[in-house]
């Protein structure tokens, strides 16, 4: 089947012609003639299937001009950096249609922002935050939206954007086409499902050739974080082929020790991008490492759902996340696009249940190698590595028990006051004073 088979107009196939693309993929077969009827939606697929196109294709293929300002198409992405690339991918489809995008997020000056969206536009890719503020602020009406579509919302929800959903599913107009696709789902999402999709189709899809058959896992047991980082700085020296290499760190604060023990052996080779990176830090730094001009970028698992880049040769997790399905979004950022990958795992004894729950979820086991002789093992350790709560035992005194013979007879006397007192109650036997006898 080629992108001519789904009923395309002529703008969408120059478009797709221009991008190289011709054959469609499993998922965007079985999504396009389901959004093209007006269905709600929910999408499946694993990482690297081109969700992403499945629904921006029939969307623009139901695209009309209209001059009105207010969006008919709303797109919600997790991340920042997410929707910088979705506006991207909207341009290049759209580049023989006349439709206004726009992408608005959080993290920057919101004045400019409401200069875009009262210019009016016809799509509008947003972060649940910012589209919120930009609403109740009277700049953007949603009530003319046609299609919303929800890019991982596993991802949103884990977030914390729970309200933020909830209050612009208030904002939305009732009749309205619902798009789901992620490559996970939740009890939370399905709760979210539920409540505000109407019937929705499943569409399932993995593709022939998924990223766990293309990927060649490996796996070290270290005994600490500082091993770990002595053993990434082996292997990226020894091994040639690590030519763009994507590091997964555990938290901002290790992503950034990572960062600064590689820039000592590898100088301007590595980029990072977290939470804690200004926006224009972390767009300039994904693109030096799209563009080859640096060997390796180390991330954390929230900004890794903002990522589309291409040609990863290897994935290294410095640690092992606790959701098995982390550590598959992790890899599937290699192997893609029917090339080979590889994945390499760092892991500790404390971390061995998680490597178990990832085997379990992919129905095999990761192959484990053994340590390198020349790979000096660390006795540095993070902080969470000393924290260790002693085991105390506590000296009880003994209770007193009182003693054990009974008192002298001088030890029993009872004191009675006022001796001249007390002799001279004994021989009158009645209380002398007015007081007593009142």
């Amino acid at each position: 089947m080629t992108f001519a088979d789904l009923n395309l107009n002529t703008p969408l196939l120059n478009a797709l012609e221009d991008l190289g693309l011709q054959e469609p993929t499993v998922i965007q077969q079985k999504a396009f003639s389901v959004i093209m009827s007006g269905r709600d939606v929910v999408g499946i697929a694993q990482t690297g299937t081109g969700k992403t196109y499945a629904y921006l294709l029939p969307i623009l293929r139901q695209y009309t001009f209209s001059k009105q300002k207010e969006p008919r198409i709303l797109i919600l992405v997790p991340t920042r950096e997410l929707v910088v690339q979705m506006v991207e991918e909207v341009k290049k489809l759209s580049k023989y249609l006349s439709i206004r995008v726009e992408g608005v997020y959080g993290g920057t000056n919101i004045n400019t922002q409401k200069q875009l969206v009262s210019e009016g536009l016809d799509l509008l890719v947003a972060t649940p935050g910012r589209l919120l503020d930009l609403t109740l602020t009277g700049y953007l009406n949603l009530k003319f939206v046609k299609h919303l579509v929800i890019d991982e919302m596993d991802e949103m929800l884990s977030l914390g954007f729970r309200a933020q959903l909830m209050r612009v599913f208030d904002l939305l107009p009732k009749k309205r086409q619902n798009l789901l696709f992620s490559a996970t789902m939740s009890e939370d999402v399905d709760d979210m499902i539920n409540e505000h999709f109407r019937g929705p189709v499943l569409v399932e899809a993995v593709r022939a050739g998924t990223p766990l058959e293309r990927i060649e896992q490996t796996c070290y047991q270290a005994p600490n974080f500082y091993s770990k980082i002595n053993l990434l700085a082996h292997l990226l020296e020894q091994d040639e082929s690590m030519q763009k290499v994507l590091i997964f760190g555990p938290s901002r604060r290790l992503a950034d020790l990572i960062h600064n023990q590689l820039e000592e052996k590898f100088p301007d080779q590595f980029e990072i991008v977290h939470a804690n990176k200004s926006q224009n830090f972390r767009l300039n730094a994904v693109a030096a490492f799209e563009k080859g001009m640096r060997r390796g970028l180390i991330c954390t698992d929230v900004l890794a759902r903002g990522l589309d880049v291409t040609d990863v040769t290897h994935v290294i997790n410095v640690d092992t996340p606790e959701d098995p399905e982390t550590y598959i979004h992790r890899i599937g950022r290699t192997g893609r696009a029917d090339k080979d990958g590889k994945a390499v795992l760092f892991t500790t004894e404390a971390e061995q249940p998680q490597k178990e729950a990832i085997e379990t979820l992919m129905g095999r086991s990761i192959p484990e190698i053994g340590w390198p002789d020349e790979v000096e093992v660390s006795l540095k350790l993070i902080e969470s590595e000393r924290f260790h709560v002693p085991e105390v035992k506590l000296k009880l005194r003994p209770k007193p028990t009182g003693a054990f013979h009974d008192k002298l007879a001088k030890n029993k006397k009872v004191n009675k006051g006022n001796k001249t007192k007390h002799l001279r109650d004994l021989k009158y036997k009645k209380p002398k004073s007015k007081g007593k006898k009142r």
